[in-house]
Protein backbone atom coordinates (compact mmCIF):
# COMPACT_ATOMS: atom_id res chain seq x y z
CA UNK A 1 0.00 0.00 0.00
CA UNK A 2 3.11 2.29 1.09
CA UNK A 3 3.93 2.00 -3.13
CA UNK A 4 0.71 2.70 -4.34
CA UNK A 5 0.01 5.94 -1.78
CA UNK A 6 3.90 6.93 -2.86
CA UNK A 7 2.97 7.35 -6.07
CA UNK A 8 3.49 10.89 -7.61
CA UNK A 9 -0.30 13.03 -7.46
CA UNK A 10 -0.01 13.04 -11.85
CA UNK A 11 0.22 9.62 -12.12
CA UNK A 12 -2.55 9.03 -9.48
CA UNK A 13 -5.86 10.19 -11.17
CA UNK A 14 -5.22 9.12 -14.80
CA UNK A 15 -5.24 5.45 -12.81
CA UNK A 16 -8.56 6.21 -10.97
CA UNK A 17 -10.03 7.68 -13.54
CA UNK A 18 -10.16 4.11 -14.30
CA UNK A 19 -12.95 3.58 -11.77
CA UNK A 20 -16.40 4.12 -13.11
CA UNK A 21 -18.50 2.91 -10.36
CA UNK A 22 -19.12 5.91 -7.72
CA UNK A 23 -18.79 3.38 -4.87
CA UNK A 24 -15.14 2.34 -5.64
CA UNK A 25 -14.30 5.86 -5.79
CA UNK A 26 -15.54 7.15 -3.02
CA UNK A 27 -13.48 4.13 -1.35
CA UNK A 28 -10.36 5.21 -3.32
CA UNK A 29 -10.65 8.93 -1.83
CA UNK A 30 -10.67 7.15 1.87
CA UNK A 31 -7.03 5.43 0.82
CA UNK A 32 -5.13 9.18 1.69
CA UNK A 33 -4.75 12.22 1.70
CA UNK A 34 -3.13 12.50 -2.09
CA UNK A 35 -5.76 9.92 -3.46
CA UNK A 36 -8.88 11.94 -2.11
CA UNK A 37 -7.03 15.01 -3.54
CA UNK A 38 -6.90 13.03 -6.73
CA UNK A 39 -10.68 11.39 -6.58
CA UNK A 40 -12.50 14.38 -5.57
CA UNK A 41 -12.72 15.87 -8.85
CA UNK A 42 -13.63 12.73 -10.64
CA UNK A 43 -16.46 12.70 -8.21
CA UNK A 44 -17.93 15.35 -8.95
CA UNK A 45 -17.06 15.58 -12.37
CA UNK A 46 -20.57 13.97 -13.63
CA UNK A 47 -23.39 14.66 -11.44
CA UNK A 48 -26.94 13.06 -12.32
CA UNK A 49 -30.43 14.31 -10.03
CA UNK A 50 -32.54 11.20 -9.90
CA UNK A 51 -35.93 10.15 -8.53
CA UNK A 52 -35.55 6.52 -7.46
CA UNK A 53 -38.50 5.00 -5.61
CA UNK A 54 -40.08 8.45 -4.38
CA UNK A 55 -36.93 9.50 -3.05
CA UNK A 56 -34.74 12.63 -4.20
CA UNK A 57 -30.87 12.42 -5.03
CA UNK A 58 -30.22 16.36 -6.15
CA UNK A 59 -26.79 17.29 -5.53
CA UNK A 60 -27.80 21.14 -5.24
CA UNK A 61 -27.29 20.89 -1.21
CA UNK A 62 -23.93 19.29 -1.60
CA UNK A 63 -22.64 22.47 -3.70
CA UNK A 64 -24.26 24.79 -1.75
CA UNK A 65 -22.90 23.41 1.23
CA UNK A 66 -19.47 23.25 -0.92
CA UNK A 67 -19.27 25.57 -3.51
CA UNK A 68 -15.58 24.85 -3.77
CA UNK A 69 -16.74 21.20 -5.52
CA UNK A 70 -18.82 23.02 -8.22
CA UNK A 71 -15.04 23.79 -10.78
CA UNK A 72 -15.07 20.06 -11.11
CA UNK A 73 -18.49 19.63 -13.07
CA UNK A 74 -18.63 18.96 -16.43
CA UNK A 75 -21.79 16.96 -17.28
CA UNK A 76 -24.92 17.67 -15.66
CA UNK A 77 -28.38 15.80 -15.57
CA UNK A 78 -31.72 17.15 -14.15
CA UNK A 79 -34.83 15.82 -14.50
CA UNK A 80 -38.61 17.73 -14.51
CA UNK A 81 -39.19 14.89 -12.02
CA UNK A 82 -38.08 16.52 -9.29
CA UNK A 83 -40.71 19.44 -9.50
CA UNK A 84 -42.95 16.51 -7.63
CA UNK A 85 -41.30 17.47 -3.95
CA UNK A 86 -42.28 21.23 -4.13
CA UNK A 87 -44.65 20.31 -1.46
CA UNK A 88 -41.63 19.04 0.73
CA UNK A 89 -38.93 21.62 -0.52
CA UNK A 90 -40.62 24.18 -1.57
CA UNK A 91 -37.27 26.14 -2.78
CA UNK A 92 -36.21 23.02 -5.11
CA UNK A 93 -35.88 24.90 -8.12
CA UNK A 94 -34.34 28.09 -6.47
CA UNK A 95 -31.86 25.52 -4.88
CA UNK A 96 -31.22 23.53 -8.45
CA UNK A 97 -31.06 27.17 -10.08
CA UNK A 98 -28.41 28.68 -7.45
CA UNK A 99 -26.36 25.31 -7.38
CA UNK A 100 -26.10 25.28 -11.33
CA UNK A 101 -24.85 28.72 -11.39
CA UNK A 102 -21.39 27.46 -9.27
CA UNK A 103 -20.91 24.94 -12.15
CA UNK A 104 -19.20 27.59 -15.11
CA UNK A 105 -17.50 24.78 -16.33
CA UNK A 106 -20.34 22.34 -17.61
CA UNK A 107 -20.23 21.35 -20.89
CA UNK A 108 -22.33 18.40 -21.04
CA UNK A 109 -26.11 18.97 -19.92
CA UNK A 110 -29.24 16.25 -20.36
CA UNK A 111 -32.84 17.33 -19.56
CA UNK A 112 -35.09 14.30 -18.58
CA UNK A 113 -38.71 15.19 -17.93
CA UNK A 114 -42.06 13.05 -18.09
CA UNK A 115 -44.13 15.52 -16.50
CA UNK A 116 -46.98 17.43 -18.09
CA UNK A 117 -45.29 20.73 -17.56
CA UNK A 118 -41.49 20.53 -19.39
CA UNK A 119 -41.93 24.39 -20.61
CA UNK A 120 -42.16 25.25 -16.80
CA UNK A 121 -39.83 23.14 -15.46
CA UNK A 122 -37.13 23.47 -17.70
CA UNK A 123 -37.11 27.28 -18.92
CA UNK A 124 -34.87 28.24 -14.96
CA UNK A 125 -32.83 25.20 -16.02
CA UNK A 126 -32.36 26.74 -19.67
CA UNK A 127 -31.26 30.22 -18.09
CA UNK A 128 -28.15 28.88 -16.52
CA UNK A 129 -27.48 26.54 -19.44
CA UNK A 130 -27.09 29.40 -21.60
CA UNK A 131 -24.53 31.13 -20.09
CA UNK A 132 -22.30 27.59 -19.68
CA UNK A 133 -19.89 26.76 -22.56
CA UNK A 134 -22.61 23.44 -23.66
CA UNK A 135 -20.71 21.33 -25.92
CA UNK A 136 -23.03 18.48 -25.31
CA UNK A 137 -27.12 18.58 -24.87
CA UNK A 138 -29.57 15.68 -24.77
CA UNK A 139 -33.46 16.80 -24.15
CA UNK A 140 -36.00 13.49 -23.95
CA UNK A 141 -39.14 14.43 -22.67
CA UNK A 142 -42.58 13.14 -23.03
CA UNK A 143 -44.37 16.15 -24.10
CA UNK A 144 -43.04 18.61 -26.27
CA UNK A 145 -41.25 21.23 -24.21
CA UNK A 146 -42.86 24.64 -26.22
CA UNK A 147 -42.31 27.81 -28.09
CA UNK A 148 -40.60 29.38 -25.46
CA UNK A 149 -37.64 26.78 -24.69
CA UNK A 150 -37.09 25.82 -28.39
CA UNK A 151 -37.26 30.23 -29.24
CA UNK A 152 -34.12 29.89 -26.55
CA UNK A 153 -32.32 26.37 -27.65
CA UNK A 154 -32.15 28.26 -31.35
CA UNK A 155 -29.86 30.90 -30.01
CA UNK A 156 -26.95 28.52 -28.92
CA UNK A 157 -24.19 27.98 -30.80
CA UNK A 158 -21.30 26.02 -30.20
CA UNK A 159 -22.98 22.75 -29.69
CA UNK A 160 -21.07 19.73 -30.93
CA UNK A 161 -23.28 16.91 -29.75
CA UNK A 162 -27.28 17.27 -29.81
CA UNK A 163 -29.73 14.88 -28.82
CA UNK A 164 -33.36 15.45 -29.21
CA UNK A 165 -36.19 12.97 -27.92
CA UNK A 166 -40.01 14.32 -27.32
CA UNK A 167 -42.61 11.25 -27.33
CA UNK A 168 -45.40 12.77 -27.98
CA UNK A 169 -47.44 16.60 -28.82
CA UNK A 170 -46.49 19.03 -30.24
CA UNK A 171 -44.87 19.34 -33.68
CA UNK A 172 -41.52 17.00 -34.59
CA UNK A 173 -38.51 19.44 -33.76
CA UNK A 174 -36.16 19.16 -36.65
CA UNK A 175 -33.71 22.08 -36.39
CA UNK A 176 -35.51 24.64 -39.00
CA UNK A 177 -33.79 27.96 -37.43
CA UNK A 178 -31.52 26.49 -35.38
CA UNK A 179 -29.09 24.25 -38.04
CA UNK A 180 -27.42 27.68 -39.24
CA UNK A 181 -25.88 28.47 -35.61
CA UNK A 182 -25.02 25.16 -35.58
CA UNK A 183 -23.25 24.10 -38.85
CA UNK A 184 -20.18 25.29 -37.76
CA UNK A 185 -19.81 22.70 -35.10
CA UNK A 186 -22.47 19.68 -35.07
CA UNK A 187 -21.00 16.51 -35.51
CA UNK A 188 -23.30 14.16 -33.69
CA UNK A 189 -27.49 14.36 -33.96
CA UNK A 190 -30.24 12.36 -32.76
CA UNK A 191 -33.61 13.51 -34.06
CA UNK A 192 -36.17 11.14 -32.55
CA UNK A 193 -39.52 12.45 -33.70
CA UNK A 194 -39.43 13.15 -37.82
CA UNK A 195 -42.87 11.65 -38.65
CA UNK A 196 -45.18 13.97 -40.85
CA UNK A 197 -42.00 16.07 -41.90
CA UNK A 198 -42.08 16.31 -45.70
CA UNK A 199 -38.46 14.73 -46.86
CA UNK A 200 -37.32 18.79 -48.31
CA UNK A 201 -37.60 20.21 -45.19
CA UNK A 202 -35.23 17.38 -43.89
CA UNK A 203 -33.23 17.83 -46.54
CA UNK A 204 -33.07 21.61 -46.16
CA UNK A 205 -31.96 21.23 -43.04
CA UNK A 206 -29.43 18.67 -43.50
CA UNK A 207 -27.86 20.71 -46.21
CA UNK A 208 -26.62 22.96 -43.85
CA UNK A 209 -24.73 20.74 -41.44
CA UNK A 210 -22.07 19.53 -43.46
CA UNK A 211 -19.35 18.58 -40.54
CA UNK A 212 -21.94 16.09 -39.32
CA UNK A 213 -20.24 12.81 -38.49
CA UNK A 214 -22.81 10.60 -36.69
CA UNK A 215 -26.52 11.01 -37.13
CA UNK A 216 -29.76 8.89 -35.56
CA UNK A 217 -33.09 9.48 -37.47
CA UNK A 218 -36.15 8.05 -36.20
CA UNK A 219 -39.53 9.01 -38.12
CA UNK A 220 -38.09 10.34 -41.34
CA UNK A 221 -39.41 8.71 -44.83
CA UNK A 222 -37.47 5.93 -46.02
CA UNK A 223 -37.49 7.75 -49.26
CA UNK A 224 -35.73 10.43 -48.19
CA UNK A 225 -32.79 8.64 -46.23
CA UNK A 226 -30.38 8.26 -49.48
CA UNK A 227 -30.75 12.24 -50.21
CA UNK A 228 -30.21 12.85 -46.90
CA UNK A 229 -27.36 11.21 -46.10
CA UNK A 230 -25.90 12.52 -50.09
CA UNK A 231 -26.22 15.84 -48.08
CA UNK A 232 -23.65 14.78 -45.26
CA UNK A 233 -20.20 14.32 -46.78
CA UNK A 234 -18.27 13.41 -43.46
CA UNK A 235 -21.03 11.20 -42.48
CA UNK A 236 -19.73 7.60 -41.17
CA UNK A 237 -22.15 6.24 -38.82
CA UNK A 238 -26.20 6.44 -39.34
CA UNK A 239 -29.03 4.96 -37.29
CA UNK A 240 -32.28 4.83 -38.57
CA UNK A 241 -35.35 3.43 -40.06
CA UNK A 242 -37.37 1.28 -42.54
CA UNK A 243 -40.32 2.28 -42.59
CA UNK A 244 -42.26 1.90 -45.92
CA UNK A 245 -41.37 0.97 -49.77
CA UNK A 246 -41.40 3.69 -51.89
CA UNK A 247 -38.51 4.70 -54.63
CA UNK A 248 -35.73 4.80 -53.81
CA UNK A 249 -34.04 7.18 -56.32
CA UNK A 250 -29.91 7.41 -55.89
CA UNK A 251 -28.81 11.00 -55.62
CA UNK A 252 -26.45 12.49 -57.86
CA UNK A 253 -24.04 13.71 -55.30
CA UNK A 254 -22.33 10.57 -53.94
CA UNK A 255 -23.34 9.03 -50.88
CA UNK A 256 -20.64 9.52 -47.90
CA UNK A 257 -18.91 6.31 -47.05
CA UNK A 258 -20.92 4.73 -44.05
CA UNK A 259 -18.50 2.74 -41.75
CA UNK A 260 -21.55 1.68 -38.93
CA UNK A 261 -24.78 1.19 -39.99
CA UNK A 262 -27.76 0.39 -38.11
CA UNK A 263 -31.52 -0.35 -39.54
CA UNK A 264 -34.63 -0.64 -37.28
CA UNK A 265 -37.33 -2.68 -39.67
CA UNK A 266 -40.79 -4.68 -38.56
CA UNK A 267 -42.93 -6.67 -41.10
CA UNK A 268 -46.50 -7.79 -40.47
CA UNK A 269 -46.13 -10.54 -43.13
CA UNK A 270 -43.89 -13.93 -42.74
CA UNK A 271 -41.85 -12.79 -45.86
CA UNK A 272 -40.53 -9.80 -44.27
CA UNK A 273 -40.12 -6.09 -45.59
CA UNK A 274 -38.97 -7.46 -49.74
CA UNK A 275 -37.54 -4.08 -50.76
CA UNK A 276 -35.77 -3.63 -47.18
CA UNK A 277 -32.50 -5.28 -49.04
CA UNK A 278 -32.62 -3.07 -51.81
CA UNK A 279 -32.51 0.21 -50.23
CA UNK A 280 -29.91 -0.92 -47.80
CA UNK A 281 -27.86 -1.67 -50.45
CA UNK A 282 -27.89 1.72 -52.12
CA UNK A 283 -27.21 3.34 -48.63
CA UNK A 284 -24.06 1.40 -49.10
CA UNK A 285 -22.78 2.22 -52.83
CA UNK A 286 -18.59 1.74 -52.01
CA UNK A 287 -16.36 -0.75 -51.15
CA UNK A 288 -14.78 -1.67 -48.19
CA UNK A 289 -15.68 1.16 -46.00
CA UNK A 290 -18.19 -0.58 -43.39
CA UNK A 291 -16.89 -2.02 -40.34
CA UNK A 292 -20.56 -2.30 -38.33
CA UNK A 293 -23.74 -3.51 -39.63
CA UNK A 294 -26.57 -3.76 -37.24
CA UNK A 295 -30.13 -4.83 -38.19
CA UNK A 296 -32.95 -4.58 -35.18
CA UNK A 297 -35.94 -6.53 -37.64
CA UNK A 298 -39.03 -8.00 -35.93
CA UNK A 299 -42.04 -9.89 -37.94
CA UNK A 300 -45.43 -10.45 -36.56
CA UNK A 301 -45.86 -14.00 -37.99
CA UNK A 302 -42.80 -16.02 -38.90
CA UNK A 303 -39.19 -14.84 -38.74
CA UNK A 304 -37.43 -12.44 -40.62
CA UNK A 305 -34.87 -14.62 -43.15
CA UNK A 306 -31.60 -12.44 -44.42
CA UNK A 307 -31.34 -13.62 -48.11
CA UNK A 308 -28.80 -14.76 -49.02
CA UNK A 309 -28.02 -12.28 -52.34
CA UNK A 310 -27.83 -9.65 -49.90
CA UNK A 311 -25.03 -11.51 -47.78
CA UNK A 312 -23.15 -11.84 -51.33
CA UNK A 313 -23.49 -7.74 -51.99
CA UNK A 314 -22.36 -6.84 -48.67
CA UNK A 315 -19.17 -9.10 -48.37
CA UNK A 316 -18.42 -8.83 -51.95
CA UNK A 317 -18.46 -4.79 -50.96
CA UNK A 318 -17.26 -4.71 -47.39
CA UNK A 319 -16.13 -8.51 -46.47
CA UNK A 320 -12.69 -7.09 -46.09
CA UNK A 321 -12.96 -4.14 -43.65
CA UNK A 322 -16.59 -5.41 -41.88
CA UNK A 323 -15.76 -6.37 -38.20
CA UNK A 324 -19.70 -6.54 -36.52
CA UNK A 325 -22.30 -8.16 -37.62
CA UNK A 326 -25.87 -8.44 -35.34
CA UNK A 327 -29.25 -9.29 -36.70
CA UNK A 328 -30.30 -9.75 -33.96
CA UNK A 329 -33.27 -12.86 -34.07
CA UNK A 330 -33.34 -12.50 -38.22
CA UNK A 331 -32.54 -15.61 -39.59
CA UNK A 332 -29.10 -17.01 -41.63
CA UNK A 333 -29.10 -20.72 -42.99
CA UNK A 334 -25.18 -22.34 -41.32
CA UNK A 335 -24.06 -22.05 -45.04
CA UNK A 336 -24.20 -18.66 -45.27
CA UNK A 337 -22.72 -17.99 -41.36
CA UNK A 338 -19.71 -20.31 -42.86
CA UNK A 339 -19.91 -17.95 -46.15
CA UNK A 340 -19.27 -14.80 -43.85
CA UNK A 341 -16.69 -16.41 -41.90
CA UNK A 342 -14.92 -17.45 -44.57
CA UNK A 343 -15.29 -14.08 -46.69
CA UNK A 344 -14.97 -11.54 -43.56
CA UNK A 345 -11.49 -12.21 -42.31
CA UNK A 346 -11.83 -9.20 -39.84
CA UNK A 347 -15.15 -10.22 -38.29
CA UNK A 348 -15.47 -9.95 -34.37
CA UNK A 349 -18.71 -10.18 -33.96
CA UNK A 350 -21.28 -12.05 -34.96
CA UNK A 351 -25.45 -12.16 -33.75
CA UNK A 352 -27.83 -14.14 -35.74
CA UNK A 353 -30.71 -16.67 -35.71
CA UNK A 354 -29.73 -20.08 -37.12
CA UNK A 355 -31.30 -23.67 -37.01
CA UNK A 356 -28.87 -26.52 -36.20
CA UNK A 357 -29.30 -30.12 -35.65
CA UNK A 358 -26.25 -30.04 -33.13
CA UNK A 359 -23.78 -27.71 -31.50
CA UNK A 360 -20.72 -29.21 -33.76
CA UNK A 361 -22.93 -27.88 -36.69
CA UNK A 362 -22.70 -24.94 -35.72
CA UNK A 363 -18.66 -25.37 -34.70
CA UNK A 364 -18.14 -25.88 -38.46
CA UNK A 365 -19.78 -23.22 -39.51
CA UNK A 366 -17.69 -20.76 -38.19
CA UNK A 367 -14.34 -22.28 -38.02
CA UNK A 368 -13.27 -20.16 -40.73
CA UNK A 369 -13.98 -17.06 -38.26
CA UNK A 370 -10.38 -17.14 -37.18
CA UNK A 371 -10.78 -13.24 -35.66
CA UNK A 372 -14.40 -14.29 -34.23
CA UNK A 373 -14.27 -12.94 -30.42
CA UNK A 374 -18.20 -12.83 -29.60
CA UNK A 375 -21.12 -14.87 -31.02
CA UNK A 376 -24.52 -14.67 -30.21
CA UNK A 377 -27.02 -17.45 -31.57
CA UNK A 378 -30.59 -17.78 -31.28
CA UNK A 379 -30.75 -21.78 -32.02
CA UNK A 380 -33.50 -23.76 -33.56
CA UNK A 381 -32.88 -26.84 -32.70
CA UNK A 382 -34.01 -28.95 -35.53
CA UNK A 383 -33.67 -33.17 -36.99
CA UNK A 384 -30.60 -33.56 -38.44
CA UNK A 385 -30.59 -32.94 -42.66
CA UNK A 386 -33.77 -30.51 -42.17
CA UNK A 387 -31.29 -27.22 -41.72
CA UNK A 388 -32.37 -26.00 -45.62
CA UNK A 389 -36.25 -26.88 -44.92
CA UNK A 390 -36.26 -25.38 -41.90
CA UNK A 391 -40.07 -23.72 -42.04
CA UNK A 392 -41.56 -26.80 -42.21
CA UNK A 393 -39.77 -28.44 -39.15
CA UNK A 394 -40.55 -25.52 -37.06
CA UNK A 395 -43.02 -26.74 -35.09
CA UNK A 396 -41.02 -29.25 -33.38
CA UNK A 397 -38.12 -27.02 -33.06
CA UNK A 398 -37.40 -25.49 -29.89
CA UNK A 399 -35.77 -21.73 -30.01
CA UNK A 400 -32.69 -21.54 -27.34
CA UNK A 401 -30.11 -18.61 -27.15
CA UNK A 402 -26.32 -19.42 -27.11
CA UNK A 403 -23.88 -17.37 -26.08
CA UNK A 404 -20.27 -17.50 -26.18
CA UNK A 405 -17.40 -15.55 -25.05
Amino acid sequence: MSTITNLPFDLLQPILIHLHDRRHLSTAALVSRAFNHAVTPLLYRRLDSQVKRNTLHHPSATLLKRPELAQYVWHVTETGAVQRFRQVIPHITEDIVAALRLCTNITSATWVDDTLTPEANFLPILDVLMTLPLRELTIRTQYDPGERVWSRLNTIQGIRRLSVWSLEWGPPRVLQGWADLLSSSLTYLELGRCAGVPATILISVFMKLPLLQELCLKGAPSAAIPAIIACLPNLIALDTEYLDSGNYRTPLTPLPRLQRLTIQTGSVDIDGPQKLWTWMRILLPHQQTLKSFTLNAFAVHGQITIPRPFIVNLTGRHGKSLQDFAVGVAQLTLETVSYMCSTCPQLTTLECSVASPDVDSIAKAIEAGHNLRTLSLHVSWIPHGSVDLLPQFQKYSEPRTMLAP
